[in-house]
């Protein structure tokens, strides 16, 4: 290897250029030269650990974490001559550039496969939120310890993150992390192993489910109801009917449009496209004829290719806002019915339509989710039928989650079991006549 300044000649005067350069011999022998640094020392440097990378190369070891960070932070042009000359492979080329630079790669990756721009803007912003977090510049940077302490960061304190949250943002890391690895540009996930908490220990928003009653009332007052963030009344009503109906989340109710639709079929029916389901397949759904005749009015007057549900941002949250606002209003509605003093007492006493219960417990839009799953449970519907609508890969996660007891379910079913004492009343009246 040698360093030195290459000279030139003008206007009859002998010049010398401010930058040093580098001569060294790759792994076949060949005789390189690429620019240096202003400084020779660190020239010289520089050499040497191109002459490392060389003797890697030669041997045909994988470079040490030491190396392949230092090699990470060389210039684009300097990284491109070496891969040129084949002293770093392609894989080394790619894990040189910026982590940021890889994420934008990977949400191209996730646009092209028909992934929505939410769902595709969801997941970048997560992974994003860890990298700046943890202030993580390169690949090699990356440490499962500071990620597992970032996310822990984000769920301290009072407004701190839920650990099912936490869990979403771990879930997407991981999820780039394999698709660097897939796509050749890394070896090795070191965020593999990391595993997500369990949420049972911290709910932060626990659903209930509504029972029919309660429906009843949301329905009417709501259709009875203004506007609400460009939501008429009626169309709020059927919005709420139909994820009560199908168990479709907010984001696939706000896909919908005319040609999701078939209501003409028997059944009528209503499909989400791949690209707005949450297990990424279309699903397509039955609907009530009651439910279809609404829908069918609802159509008449909606666009082609225009959502039917304009809801706010298709953001539950959102929803979540609009709902409780309804929700606010039946109730009200509800109290004024009571006809003597008593009643009104013994009924604000009540969760009866109240957003958040004496439990704590939640009904957000979500929550009619949950009323689906445990509306289908106390109907005596099959779980495989029932899991089938929900859409759930894990059979647990319809009969666990959401499945919730109603009122008085329990001691019906006590009260559907054989009657224990009926095959004894013979060996009774013996035991009588015995004198027992």
């Amino acid at each position: 290897m040698r360093v030195y300044r290459r000279t030139y000649t003008r206007d009859g005067a002998e010049h010398t250029v401010s930058k040093w350069y580098i001569d060294f011999a790759d792994h076949r022998g060949i005789h390189r030269r690429i620019p240096g640094l202003t400084d020779k020392k660190a020239s010289e440097a520089l050499g040497r650990r191109i002459e490392r990378l060389v003797a890697a190369k030669l041997a045909r070891e994988p470079l040490s974490r030491e190396l392949w960070a230092w090699a990470e932070t060389l210039s684009s042009a300097l990284r491109t001559s070496l891969g040129r000359f084949g002293v770093l492979d392609g894989q080394r080329l790619a894990a040189g550039r910026t982590l940021k630079a890889h994420i934008e790669d990977w949400r191209g990756f996730l646009s092209a496969k028909d992934n929505t721009p939410r769902y595709v803007g969801m997941k970048v912003s997560r992974v994003l939120k860890i990298v700046e977090g943890c202030r993580f510049i390169y690949w090699s940077d990356l440490a499962a310890t500071r990620v597992m302490t970032f996310l822990g960061e984000l769920r301290d304190g009072g407004n701190g993150i839920s650990a099912q949250t936490s869990n979403f943002y771990l879930q997407a890391a991981k999820q780039f992390c394999r698709w660097m690895c897939r796509d050749g540009r890394a070896t090795s996930n070191p965020l593999e192993y990391l595993e997500g908490l369990n949420v049972s220990t911290d709910r932060r928003h626990d659903r209930r489910a509504l029972d029919v009653e309660e429906i009843r009332w949301l329905l009417d007052t709501t259709a009875d109801g203004p506007t609400i963030r460009r939501l008429p009344g009626p169309t709020r009503a059927l919005l709420y009917r139909l994820a009560l109906e199908t168990g479709l989340r907010a984001n696939e109710l706000a896909s919908l449009t005319r040609e999701s639709f078939r209501l003409d079929t028997d059944p009528p029916t209503v499909t989400v496209a791949a690209g707005y389901s949450k297990h990424r397949r279309e699903d397509t759904l039955p609907l009530k004829p009651e439910t279809a005749a609404e829908v069918r009015d609802l159509l008449a007057v909606t666009l082609p290719r225009v959502p039917v549900f304009r809801t706010p941002n298709a953001e539950r949250k959102r929803l979540a806002e609009v709902i409780k606002e309804d929700l606010a209003v039946a109730r009200q509605k509800w109290l004024a019915e009571a006809k003597t003093p008593d009643e009104r007492q013994e009924r604000e006493a009540s969760d009866f339509l109240t957003y958040r219960d004496s439990a704590g417990r939640i009904v957000d839009f979500h929550a009619l989710r949950h009323t689906t799953g445990s509306l289908l449970a106390a109907a005596g519907v099959h779980p495989n039928v029932a899991q089938s609508i929900m859409r759930h890969s894990d059979i647990n996660l319809t009969m666990s989650r959401y499945s919730h007891v109603y009122a008085g379910q329990e001691a019906d079913a006590v009260a559907k079991l054989p009657d224990f004492g009926a095959a004894g009343n013979g060996n009774k009246e013996r035991r009588k006549a015995a004198g027992q």
